[in-house]
């Protein structure tokens, strides 16, 4: 083509975009939902089927349900049989971590944003909720005030977001020594502990400390020396082929076996080690998803640059693979929260457990709808808020874009 046919097409006007077509309500109805005798019978149907079901439930939550099974016995449902007297330090651990959370998102910003503004409106509605007692409302107010105090020190700080990461591992350190006590503050043992504050510890405790466990054996199975990869490969495909609640029977009856004579422990920590063991397995297995997922040509770019093999790991391999498993790992983590319901079996009452144990009260007999809705809620809050920040963490990560 010559120059001047090239300039003769340049030049030539294009044709005018089609102008866009706005639908009125009327129209889009017919057109969404009424357009065939079908649809029209199909809408209508489902229409009439909420409507009743919005009904009954809305009839059912505010004029039929005994909602006053979970007022009277709010305290189980949060804490257990922790002793009341001692109970300023399970708030103290609340303040603790508001702090914290307050500081995390004046410093970093980012996906912390959904867990501060989460917990502040969850607060907010607990604060409004009628039977809590003034005491209550005022570790509330000092919880709300707390995470302002966080956000605001957080701001004006900015070093604070290369430690925001040592600061968490201090808190949890804090959490545990103010709910625990090690023989500073009077001993509170663990068999008083329940309700949601130990479904929280339990899941928080398996979701940080199998993660390192995970990697490892997963970098095990990628290994090039054979014991290793046998090792690993036997430990996760035996844990995987066992159902938690097994391993939390074994996790009771075999942890005392290795343990020398005069120590012991107790339930709580042997719960802790199973789910550990359980959840590492099936975190080795998503990060050797992520690991098969990096070219080999990076790792034999980052050797002619002179890595040795331990940097081109932690340096180049790893932070890929990390990254493309985390719609993975947060499935994992949500998976891990629900299934800490399953440690009543072995004696511990979570958030699920009191909940069996207040409807067997003759008192609440007949409340068991009301109570499994309240666990619901509960477990669908946590799930939703660890969801939310999962798509958000794949967004800012770019994950499953190039």
């Amino acid at each position: 083509m010559d120059l001047e046919k090239l300039q003769t097409i340049e030049n030539k006007p294009s044709a005018p975009m089609p102008a866009e077509v706005r639908l009125g309500q009327a129209a889009w109805l017919k057109k969404n939902l009424f357009f065939s005798w079908f649809s029209s019978i199909l809408t209508i149907v489902l229409l009439a089927g909420a409507v009743l079901l919005l009904k009954n439930v809305l009839g059912w939550t505010f004029f039929t349900a005994r909602w006053e099974v979970i007022s009277a016995n709010f305290k189980l449902f949060m804490v257990g049989q922790y002793p009341l007297e001692q109970l300023w330090r399970v708030w103290v651990s609340l303040l603790l971590i508001s702090l914290f959370i307050g500081i995390t998102y004046g410093a970093r910003r980012g996906i912390s944003n959904i867990m501060f503004f989460t917990i502040t409106a969850v607060y907010v509605v607990a604060m409004a909720l009628p039977f809590i007692s003034g005491s209550s409302r005022i570790w509330l107010v000092g919880a709300i005030l707390c995470i302002a105090a966080g956000f605001g020190i957080g701001s004006v700080v900015p070093f604070l977001k290369k430690y925001a990461g040592f600061a968490w591992i201090l808190c949890f350190v804090l959490v545990l020594f103010f709910i625990q006590g090690f023989g500073i503050l009077p001993e509170v043992r663990t068999n008083t502990w329940g309700g949601l504050m130990l479904t929280m510890m339990l899941a928080t405790i398996a979701i940080v400390f199998s993660f390192p466990v995970g990697v490892l054996f997963a970098l095990g199975r990628a290994s090039k020396l054979p014991i290793i990869r046998v090792i690993s490969v036997i430990y996760i495909e035996i844990i995987r082929g066992v159902p938690l609640i097994t391993i939390l029977f074994m996790a009771q009856i075999m942890v005392p076996l290795f343990l020398p004579g005069g120590v012991t422990v107790d339930n709580v920590m042997r719960a802790m080690v199973g789910l550990i063991i359980f959840n590492s397995a099936y975190i080795a297995e998503n990060v050797r998803g992520g690991l098969q997922a990096v070219p080999g040509s990076q790792v034999e770019a980052s050797h002619a640059l002179g890595l040795n093999t331990l940097k081109t790991t932690v340096f180049i391999v790893l932070p890929q693979a990390l990254r493309v498993t985390i719609p993975s790992m947060v499935g994992q983590s949500i998976s891990i929260l629900k299934d800490t319901t399953l440690v009543a079996t072995v004696g511990l009452l979570d958030v699920l457990g009191i909940g069996r144990t207040v409807i067997s009260n003759p008192e609440f007999l007949g409340t068991q709808k009301e109570v499994f809705v309240f666990v619901a809620l509960l477990f669908w809050i946590i799930c939703f808020t660890m969801s939310v920040t999962s798509r958000k963490l794949e967004r800012s990560l770019s994950v499953g874009h190039n």
